[in-house]
């Protein structure tokens, strides 16, 4: 079994940047990817960013190319989101997630099979 905790959300002005982390805990090594979703009140959650463990593929919202980075550390089993140039619209509750095994659309939340509880993210005007 696999925890994931995310930190690092936060209050920041629009134009600043945070720097989320997602830290597993458990049978991390059957870890195939992971992925960063967010979801702003009343909206679907959203898919943002994915990483494959060991490539280090990446895959990114197009709305979101060039503005976020996600990384991963294997040895540290963590997981990464830098943001920055944010904007009001990125205000959501962001969450970690984990594929455990290959083969799923990286796009699609069904594909994941861990979810941490998700920190917020607030960006002021």
């Amino acid at each position: 079994q696999v925890q994931l905790v995310e930190s690092g959300g936060g209050l920041v002005q629009a134009g600043g940047s945070l720097r989320l982390s997602c830290a597993a805990s458990g049978r991390t090594l059957s870890t195939y990817a992971w992925g960063w979703f967010r979801q702003a009140p009343g909206k679907e959650r959203e898919f943002v960013a994915g990483i494959r463990r060991i490539s280090g593929i990446t895959y990114y919202a197009d709305s979101l190319k060039g503005r976020f980075t996600i990384s991963r550390d294997n040895a540290k089993n963590t997981a990464y989101l830098q943001m920055s140039s944010l904007k009001p619209e990125d205000t959501a509750l962001y969450f970690c997630a984990q594929m455990r095994t290959g083969g799923g659309n990286y796009y699609s939340r069904e594909s994941y099979d861990v979810w941490g509880q998700g920190t917020q993210v607030t960006v002021s005007a």
